[in-house]
This record gives C-alpha cells, sequence and structure tokens, in this order.
C-alpha cells in the first residue's frame, strides 16, 4: 500500500512539472509571435532646414542690372538735346547780340536771351527787353543765312548780307544803339547758328 501511495505521489509530482514546463515553453512562444507581429516603428527623419533668404542664389559678384542710357547730344527720341556746349541746340531764340567776331574762317556770335514786345505807337514797331545775366559765344554755321533791317541794314524790310557784311555792321554800331537791337537766331541740333534776322527798329 505505501509502495502504490509513493508512486502515485510521484506520478503527481512529475504531472505537475510537465504542465509547468509547457505552460513555460507556450509563454515564451506566444512572446517570441508577439514581437515578431509588432513592426518596428520606423526611425524619425530629421526634418529638413526650411530654406531662408541668405539660401536663395545671389548674382555674380560685381554683376549689376544692365542700365540703358541715352547717348549724349539727344532725346531716346532723336531730338537734339542742349548741353553746356551747345545751349540752344535744336532751337530758335530771341537774343541780343554785344559783338561779332571771325575766327579761323568762322563767324562767332556773343548772345543773350531776350524778350521783344509789339510797338504800335507813333507806328508800328518792335521793342526790345534786354534780358540778364553773361553772354554765351556761339558759333555760325558756314553756311548761315543773315537777314537784316535797320538799323543794321540798309531797309526796313529785312535783307540778305554776308556774314562778313553783318560783322562789319554790327560793329559800326554805337554802343547805345546795340542794346536796342534784337535778332531771331535758329540753332542747329550742334548748337550752331543757321539763321540770323535782326527786327527793325525806327
Amino acid at each position: 500500500m505505501r509502495f502504490s501511495h509513493r508512486r502515485t505521489s510521484v506520478h503527481c509530482l512529475a504531472a505537475l512539472a510537465f504542465g509547468a514546463a509547457a505552460l513555460t515553453g507556450c509563454g515564451g512562444a506566444d512572446d517570441g509571435r508577439k514581437s515578431a507581429a509588432e513592426p518596428t516603428a520606423p526611425a524619425t527623419p530629421s526634418a529638413s532646414p526650411t530654406p531662408s533668404a541668405s539660401a536663395a542664389p545671389s548674382a555674380p559678384a560685381g554683376e549689376e542690372a544692365p542700365t540703358t542710357v541715352p547717348s549724349a547730344g539727344s532725346a531716346p527720341d532723336g531730338t537734339p538735346v542742349p548741353t553746356e556746349a551747345a545751349p540752344w541746340a535744336g532751337t530758335k531764340q530771341f537774343v541780343q547780340i554785344e559783338d561779332a567776331w571771325t575766327d579761323d574762317g568762322r563767324t562767332h556770335l556773343s548772345v543773350r536771351p531776350a524778350r521783344k514786345e509789339a510797338m504800335t505807337q507813333p507806328h508800328e514797331a518792335w521793342v526790345v527787353v534786354p534780358g540778364e545775366g553773361p553772354y554765351t559765344t556761339v558759333p555760325m554755321a558756314e553756311d548761315a543765312r543773315v537777314l537784316l533791317s535797320v538799323p543794321l541794314g540798309d531797309d526796313s524790310k529785312a535783307s540778305s548780307y554776308s556774314q562778313a557784311e553783318f560783322v562789319s555792321r554790327l560793329k559800326a554800331q554805337s554802343s547805345e544803339v546795340l542794346p536796342l537791337v534784337g535778332y531771331d537766331l535758329s540753332f542747329d541740333g550742334e548748337g550752331r547758328v543757321t539763321r540770323v534776322r535782326s527786327l527793325y527798329t525806327s
């Protein structure tokens, strides 16, 4: 009886030990399956740096935006532009002439802008209103026309004279008469006088 009871106890202990081992093995396998089934969390990518204004490409050193500069002496549409050397290029001016002379075959005039006013009494004529400021020297074109009336010319009606006659007649006038005479001048695109016409002054 004791032997049978001991044998039964051994069998029970062995069964318990086997069951514990089985449970432990099942638990490990289950844990392995869970580990295999769970996906590995992806690594968080590092955020790319936000581009800044300093990262923008810049123009090569030394380069500047192209600019358009009009050619000297003319406007974009080709109209003559007065310069210091040719202050009245391409214009018409009413002036006083202080002096005239010939140098190296070319006639030069010393002129200053003025104004003219019509006079009707006691007869029709022009009155010269002198300007202010310095006189400016301007050259005459070789083929410039000269039209003179009294007192520089011989008649009240303007007539044609040579440049040499004009210089001679101007220099013959007294210092009292010269300020009373006015002239219409026409200039070409280079600032040369192409036409001189004196006003009739009684």
